[in-house]
């Protein structure tokens, strides 16, 4: 007796690309850049092999490059010169975002500028928003969140993306949006952000460290997937556009969950993913390039609509072979 099925018919070389499920194409990855205000060169990111901070004079030929290279999307985090207890650089009209922000829409208007809309990076003690007596402060906060909001998206953001993870952000930021005749432009929430142990290196990229306590009270347990549906639950009723699930490959299963809610899905694979991949492979011991583009088909196939990573610009090279 042998098998009538035999799942090993549609596995032949000739026949294995036309039943491929799970297909990566160009526009499915946005390219996360640093802009460092103080930066005269381009500085490398010693934890991020391959990664820079760019002076803001690199802004206008790299958003032609990247474009003529195929990157459809990018997501801007910022290093101010100066910080305080306010944040006051985040919002300020000729902020480090900002003035890219400007500077990339006007030498390619067909590229996708994200802003990601925190404190972190701008605050002297490294929280995402203002501390009152040693804790966090969600609703003054909020109030910082619209002005960041507005001044992103006077400066020509086509989307913000708030990643500070506080109660109440989405509505807050839709309203401040809304009431400044920006109602056209698209939130992307860091809806189910996990206080996870893989940002290190990105703490190192973009100097937002914090100087006392931890993120914990306003970041997801990793422990915990009931909640992480909540949030994201949450930020879709509060008006998000797009959903975001942060780090990716470790919660593919909350990913999927949340792709059930119907709205567009992001996932951000983190700068520790990113790191452990570059570490693996310069010791020889993985295949990066095919380490990378089947963590990359994990989570398009988990239900990501735009994956988030380091490796943009190799993806879209290795896509090109």
């Amino acid at each position: 007796m042998y098998p009538k099925t035999r799942m090993r018919r549609l596995r032949r070389d000739i026949l294995r690309p036309i039943f491929t499920e799970t297909r990566l194409s160009p526009e499915a990855f946005c390219l996360p850049l640093f802009f460092d205000e103080a930066a005269k060169e381009e500085v490398p990111i010693s934890s991020m092999p391959g990664q820079v901070r760019y002076p803001l004079s690199a802004a206008e030929p790299l958003a032609k490059t990247l474009y003529a290279e195929g990157v459809r999307s990018v997501i801007l985090f910022g290093i101010p010169r100066e910080k305080d207890a306010c944040a006051t650089q985040a919002f300020a009209e000729d902020g480090v975002i900002q003035r890219a922000v400007s500077a990339m829409k006007a030498a390619e208007p067909r590229l996708v500028v994200i802003t990601d809309l925190c404190a972190c990076e701008y605050t002297s003690h490294g929280h995402c928003g203002i501390i009152r007596e040693g804790e966090l402060d969600n609703d003054e906060s909020l109030l910082l969140m619209q002005k960041i909001a507005v001044s992103q998206a006077k400066a020509g953001a086509d989307m913000v993306a708030p990643s500070c993870m506080l109660d109440g952000m989405v509505s807050a930021i839709r309203e401040a949006l809304d009431y400044e005749g920006f109602s056209n432009i698209p939130i992307m929430s860091y809806s189910t952000k996990f206080a996870s142990s893989l940002y290190g290196p990105f703490r190192e990229a973009a100097d937002s460290g914090f100087s006392f306590g931890d993120r914990q009270s306003y970041q997801m347990n990793p422990a915990n997937a009931r909640e992480a549906f909540r949030e994201s639950e949450l930020d879709a009723e509060e008006g998000a556009d797009i959903l975001m699930v942060k780090p990716a490959t470790f919660y593919l299963d909350v990913l999927a969950d949340i792709h059930s809610l119907g709205l567009p899905v992001a996932a951000y694979h983190v700068s520790g993913e990113y790191a452990m991949i570059k570490a693996a492979a310069a010791n020889g011991w993985i295949d990066e390039k095919k380490v990378v583009m089947e963590a990359m088909t994990s989570i398009k196939r988990a239900g990501a609509d735009l994956i988030i990573t380091y490796y943009t610009r190799d993806i879209l090279r290795w896509l090109n072979e």
